[in-house]
C-alpha cells in the first residue's frame, strides 16, 4: 500500500509517500480501505518532534479515518465487508491513518454518518470526540446552561459550538476578527478576543471548554460561576486549581480517547442536521506536506487528506 511516512522529525518537508506492507487485522480488528484521513494539530506536533507520542521515526502519522471495511479479523461480528465506517483508532498509539489501508480495533470505529462524504467524516473523529467528551462527559453539559467555547472556529471549537447548541445550551465563543462571521453562523454569540480581555465581555458561565490551558485557563476561571466547570485540553496550573477549589469549581484536564459510543452520538447529530464538520481544504495523499504547511496557517475547521 501507499502511505505517508517520515524518517526524521522536522517541518512538513519530512513527509513523503512510500510503499509499505499492507496491515493485517488481528483478532477483534478490521481492515479499513481509507478514503480520507483527517489532520489535527497533534499530527504536526508529533511530526516536528515536539510531542513524541510515537517515539523515534520512522512512523506513519494520523488517527482520523473514514473508509470502507476491506477485511474482518477473527471474532468481529459488528461489521461486514463493504460497510462505511469512521473513527479515531488507537489514539495516542500509532494508528497509521495517512495510508491506503489501516487496521483498527472494531470497538473503536462506528458507522459513518450517511449525510456526509468520507472527507467530511474524516474531519470529525478526533476533534468531535474531544468536543463531545469535554462538554458532555467531563463537563456534564445540561440544556439551558451558558457555555464558553474558546477558539470557536478551530477544529475542536466549531464542533463544540454545534454540539452545545444541539444539547440546548446558550453558547458564547471566542474568535479572531476574520472568523467572527463563521462562528456566528454556527449559532454562537461571538467575542473578538483581540478587542480587550474576554473576561470583561463574557459574564458568568456554567462551563468553559478551553483548548489553551496554562495562564489562559486561569483567565477562563474568572468567568466560571461558583460551582461551575472548567474543562481544559492542556495543563492547568496548580494555583488555578487552588482558586477553583475555593469557589467549588470543578477543573477537568482531559485527553481524548477512542470512543465508539461518542462516535455514534456524533453521527446521529450529523444525520439529524445538527452537526456539520467544516473542511477548510482537502489535499491528496501525496501532498501531505503541503497539507501540514496549510495547517500552520490555522484555517477555519479541519484539513483532510483524500486517498
Amino acid at each position: 500500500m501507499r502511505a505517508v511516512t517520515q524518517t526524521s522529525v522536522g517541518g512538513p518537508e519530512v513527509l513523503f509517500v512510500a510503499e509499505q506492507p499492507d496491515p493485517s487485522p488481528r483478532p477483534g480488528e478490521v481492515l479499513v480501505r481509507v478514503k480520507a484521513a483527517g489532520i489535527n494539530p497533534v499530527d504536526g506536533a508529533v511530526r516536528g518532534g515536539f510531542y513524541p507520542l510515537l517515539g523515534e521515526p520512522p512512523f506513519i502519522l494520523g488517527w482520523d479515518i473514514s473508509g470502507t471495511i476491506a477485511a474482518l479479523g477473527p471474532d468481529v461480528t459488528a461489521f461486514k465487508v463493504g460497510d462505511e465506517v469512521f473513527g479515531m483508532p488507537r489514539f495516542p498509539k500509532q494508528a497509521a491513518a495517512y495510508a491506503e489501508l489501516a487496521a483498527a480495533p472494531a470497538d473503536e470505529i462506528a458507522a459513518k454518518p450517511a449525510a456526509i462524504d468520507h472527507a467530511h467524516a474524516a474531519a470529525l473523529p478526533l476533534a468531535g470526540l474531544t468536543a463531545w467528551q469535554g462538554l458532555v462527559r467531563h463537563g456534564g453539559l445540561q440544556a439551558g446552561q451558558r457555555v464558553l467555547v474558546h477558539a470557536g472556529a478551530g477544529g475542536v471549537g466549531h464542533l463544540a459550538v454545534q454540539i452545545a447548541k444541539a444539547r440546548g445550551a446558550y453558547v458564547i465563543a471566542t474568535a479572531s476578527p476574520d472568523k467572527l462571521d463563521f462562528v456566528r453562523s454556527l449559532g454562537a454569540d461571538v467575542v473578538d478576543y483581540t478587542k480587550g480581555n474576554f473576561v470583561e465581555q463574557v459574564g458568568n458561565v456554567d462551563l468553559v471548554l478551553d483548548p489553551i490551558g496554562g495562564d489562559h485557563a486561569d483567565e477562563s476561571l474568572k468567568v466560571v460561576r461558583d460551582g461551575g466547570v472548567l474543562v481544559s485540553l492542556l495543563n492547568v496550573h496548580d494555583a488555578t486549581r487552588a482558586k477553583a477549589k475555593e469557589r467549588n469549581i470543578r477543573v477537568e484536564r482531559m485527553s481524548v480517547i477512542p470512543d465508539r459510543e461518542g462516535l455514534t452520538g456524533l453521527a446521529r447529530l450529523v444525520d439529524a442536521g445538527k452537526l456539520a464538520p467544516h473542511v477548510a481544504k482537502a489535499f491528496p495523499l501525496d501532498q501531505a506536506g503541503a497539507a501540514h504547511a496549510f495547517l500552520a496557517t490555522r484555517p477555519i475547521g479541519k484539513i483532510v487528506l483524500t486517498v
